[in-house]
């Protein structure tokens, strides 16, 4: 049996070529094998609603490449299934920064030569994300979210359970409760935060209050705030969450301060130094995302961060291999002087 075509109709690829397309990709993960009978020109055509002439163009390009062959009184079967067409990849990220460049750069790595990717950016808009898939969909083989939607996340959700799911990667952040049957590489925010601070709670027993420092003008997952707070009350921390440090925020001798924007870990630097607070003694300082700088800047800042590198690895491997597997990606502390 032959399986169901994805042709869209507001798709700006012309109909011929998106059958041309859906037989190739279904060739390439192994729901169309060397020998299979496909449907017939009237049968396609009457069910995908096209015409007739259309569907003979598409069969006729498959015809001139090899990739079927038409067998007198029988019909049409697939020849030949050594495809080597670039898998073409709609990478939609919600934001640029540092670390998703090095998801990015990863991604495209292990993909190799063999791979077409267009990187597009949603900036956290449902309607961006509407009109990519709407637009786009019969385009791709495969489409990569990074699902981060605050504002309308339901419909941000029925946009996403609109991809076929062989088509579809969930990228850093998880959605559980769609249940959606596709691969996904993904961190789980609330009980990353509590892991990693419990790596370090030998270093945390030196101070009395922890504050985490979670940005209301740039978005963040809100379940690190909550993983923050069950850590510390399970640990009888004082603990506070603040939206940003300012020039004259109050840091006093005994404070833990867990970043995430790098904004946010300059001001608090600045502050300690002109207050003479020895930081890793009277101030720790805990900073989200490893980055070379924070190596070697006053001689290590002790980061708990995921590892960007392997998100890209691992969620172009599942490409590669056509797998609807759900993998958490590695999370990690790294202890420095600065805790």
């Amino acid at each position: 049996m032959m399986p169901l075509l994805d042709i869209g109709v507001e798709s700006k690829t012309p109909k011929y070529l998106q059958i041309v397309n859906a037989v190739t990709d279904a060739i390439r993960r192994g729901k169309l094998k060397k020998g299979q009978k496909i449907l017939s020109i009237n049968e396609l055509s009457e069910e995908y609603f096209v015409s007739r002439v259309t569907v003979e163009k598409a069969y006729t390009i498959l015809r001139e490449k090899g990739t079927i062959v038409p067998i007198k009184g029988k019909g049409y079967y697939i020849n030949n299934v050594d495809i080597d067409v670039p898998i073409k990849v709609l990478l939609i990220f919600n934001k640029i920064s540092n670390y998703k460049k090095q998801i990015y750069n990863a991604f495209i790595e292990k993909l190799g030569k063999n791979a077409i990717v267009d990187l597009k950016i949603h900036h956290f808009n449902v309607q961006i994300l509407k009109s990519l898939v709407e637009n786009h969909l019969s385009d791709y083989n495969f489409i990569v979210i990074m699902p981060y939607f605050y504002e309308n996340p339901d419909e941000a959700m029925q946009i996403i359970k609109s991809i076929p799911p062989d088509q579809l990667i969930i990228l850093d952040k998880k959605i559980p409760f769609l249940n959606l049957k596709c691969g996904a590489v993904y961190q789980d925010f609330e009980n990353d935060i509590i892991d990693a601070l419990d790596e370090g709670l030998d270093l945390l027993k030196k101070y009395s209050n922890l504050r985490l420092v979670h940005s209301t003008m740039i978005p963040y997952p809100p379940e690190i705030v909550k993983g923050f707070k069950k850590f510390c009350m399970q640990n009888s921390f004082k603990s506070e969450v603040l939206s940003e440090i300012k020039t004259d925020t109050t840091v006093s001798k005994g404070d833990v301060f867990i970043v995430i924007e790098e904004l946010d870990l300059a001001n608090l630097i600045k502050i300690c130094l002109l207050k003479k607070l020895k930081i890793g003694k009277d101030v720790g300082i805990i900073s989200y995302n490893e980055t070379p700088l924070k190596e070697v800047l006053l001689d290590g800042i002790t980061v708990i961060s995921t590892d960007h590198v392997k998100m890209g690895e691992t969620a172009a491997e599942l490409i590669l291999t056509n797998s609807k597997e759900n993998i958490k990606n590695p999370f990690v502390l790294i202890k420095r002087k600065s805790l």
